[in-house]
Parts: C-alpha cells; structure tokens; sequence
C-alpha cells in the first residue's frame, strides 16, 4: 500500500515540461458517481427528482454503465479519458479526498485554492480569506503579473481569492465584466440582467463561461480558474433532471475550453486543463444526493481529471490510492514551474508523468 500511495504522491519530474498555461476548473458539488458510471438510476426514475423520467432516459439512460456516463459527459469520456487522466472512481478504491473536514463550499475552495484545508475557515460567509491562493501567488511572480485571472458563478469567489489583496481579477456572481469592451462582452452583460435569476447569489454557468472564454480570448492569460456552479444549487433544489443536464453542458463548457486553447499559437500544445471538485453528496439514504457536509457520508470524496502536454495519457486510474484535494493548488504552480508556498503546509503536487 505505501508504494501504490507513492505512486500518487509524485515527486518532481525529470522530463522536459512543456507547460506554459493552466486552466484550472471546478464543478459545484458534482459527485464522482455521475463522472464515472453516469445517470443514477435510483433518481433518474423517481419522480420526486426527475419530471420527466421518460425524456431523461432517452437522453442519458443505458444499461452498460460505461456508455451512461459517455452519454453525460461525452468529452471527459471520449478525451480526457484517452488523452489525460481521472481519478476518482471509489469502486476501485481509487479516492480522491478533501481534508478539510468541512465537506461544503468555502473551505473547499479554499483547500483547492491555497493547499491548505484551514479549520479557520468554517462558513460561506462573504469574508476576505486570509489565506494566499496559488493565483495569487502566481499573479505575482516574473512574467505573470496581470496574467491571472479568475471566474466564478458563485458571488463568494472574490472574497475566497481575496481580489482586493491579491489584485488578481475576480468575475463572480451578476457581476458585469468591463475588461474587453467588445459586442460579445457588452451583449453578456446586458443579458445578464434581462435573463430571470433562479438563485440569489449564482449566476448561470453560460455567463461564467462565455465571460471567461472572452477574456481569455482578449488577454491571454497564463493562469485562469473556471468555477461552474449551477450543478450544486440544482442537487440542493432536488431536480435531477437539471443536475444531469448541467453536468452535461459543462463537460460541453470544458471541450469547447480545450478545442479553442488546440486552436491558439500560444495554446496549442502548452496548455493544461486541470478539472475538479469542491465537494463530494451523499449516496445511502437516497434523498441525501441532495446534501453534503460534516454529517452527510461520502461528502468527502471528489474527482479530479487533467489533460495537456504534461498529462501521460493513462486515463480512468483503477489502481488503488488516495491523492488529496490540497494537493491541486501545488500542482497548478509545478505545472507552471513554480514550487507554491504561502507559509503553509500545503499538499504535495502531483505529477501526471
């Protein structure tokens, strides 16, 4: 067991890296048994989750697991799977573990963020993290000032990367972007506040999205995090039915990220998509799909998927081991060649040779 945790916990490769650009993207709460066996067939049936189980079934349905979650999330499993790795699937004893305790968004983040899960940080609360974040570390150094950016559909997000410290620049929640100034960016804004909200504090992942590809277009950034939400307010409304089809059109958000960075000079070939979660929901009993938490079993266990230049191409890991989410914030900085300290003990990087 202690060899095949080493073979997770990687040391500094030898190899040439050929890394110069990360993009580091996270889905709200969606829970690794969807990414590796797809549509749940306890909730896909069941009509207090799902309104029309008939059309869900058609779309997402199949007995062969293996084609069920290729129907939900086609690029993780017809790309990522051949080209980069994932890891994740419990069913093999393959884990991917929060250590925060916490088990909800805030300290997720921040665990993912900043390597370090910190008992301090305890609520979703809109307070400034005192915690440096790998962006702004990264924002900071030689040749990536102003090259860090960061967009999130969840409104807490500049306060979990501490925008007003950092300087780096944080779209969150309704917020409008003025960065571009072009027909795209100006049409995204208007929209924004013509389209009816279903949720208070998170925007809809289409303008997460389409905000963030604008300025990666016009900016070029060397460092951008993507944080989609719609999937964890969707589970906590009980719709299914929306829960699937979010993660579907996310795993979309995610092709149309790698296919456009394959289409760029100063992508193409130099860039690495990290994807992951802030938190794992419950499976047993049934209706706890729907929470996470302290109190909540298998809150704890995310996934995690890369791909890029840097990415052996070894796909679904089955082999047993644990890698951590305080692990994501040193990896983003190595792929970047970078060793990420912010004064704490922060999780080792991965090393995806």
């Amino acid at each position: 067991m202690y060899k095949i945790i080493l073979f997770f916990l990687f040391t500094i490769s030898s190899f040439a890296q050929k890394t110069e650009n990360v993009i580091l993207i996270t889905l709200d709460g969606f829970r690794w048994q969807e990414v590796f066996t797809g549509a749940d067939s306890s909730l896909i049936n069941d009509k207090q989750y799902t309104h029309h189980p008939d059309q869900l079934r058609e779309t997402f349905w199949n007995d062969d697991f293996k084609e069920r979650r290729k129907a939900l999330m086609p690029f993780m499993w017809n790309t990522i799977a051949k080209k980069g790795q994932l890891f994740g699937n419990s069913d093999f004893g393959n884990d991917v573990i929060v250590k925060n305790g916490k088990f909800f968004s805030y300290p997720g983040y921040n665990e993912i963020l900043t390597g370090y899960p910190d008992p301090n940080v305890d609520s979703n609360d809109k307070i400034n993290n005192t915690n440096e974040t790998v962006l702004e570390f990264v924002n900071k150094q030689k040749g990536f000032e102003g090259k860090v950016a960061a967009f999130g559909s969840w409104d807490v997000f500049p306060f979990i990367i501490n925008e007003e410290r950092s300087g780096v620049p944080v779209n969150a929640g309704f917020e409008s972007q003025h960065i571009t100034n072009s027909t795209q960016e100006k049409l995204l804004n208007e929209l924004q506040m013509q389209v009816p909200e279903l949720w208070s504090t998170v925007r809809f992942d289409a303008f997460t999205h389409q905000f963030a590809k604008e300025y990666l277009a016009e900016k070029t950034p060397r460092l951008l995090y993507i944080a989609y939400g719609e999937t964890d307010d969707f589970a906590h409304d009980g719709a299914y039915d929306s829960y699937l089809k979010s993660g579907r059109q996310t795993d979309a958000f995610i092709k149309d990220l790698w296919e456009w960075t394959q289409s760029q000079e100063q992508y193409k070939d130099k860039t690495t998509l990290i994807i992951a979660s802030d938190h794992g929901r419950g499976t047993i009993p049934k209706d706890t799909w729907r929470s996470h938490g302290d109190d909540i079993d298998g809150a704890d266990h995310i996934w995690l998927a890369a791909i890029g230049p840097d990415v052996k191409p070894l796909g679904e890991l089955k082999s047993k081991g644990v890698i951590y989410q305080n692990q994501i914030a040193s990896t983003v900085a190595k792929l970047l060649g970078m060793k990420f300290q912010n004064g704490k003990e922060i999780g080792v990087p991965l090393d995806f040779k």
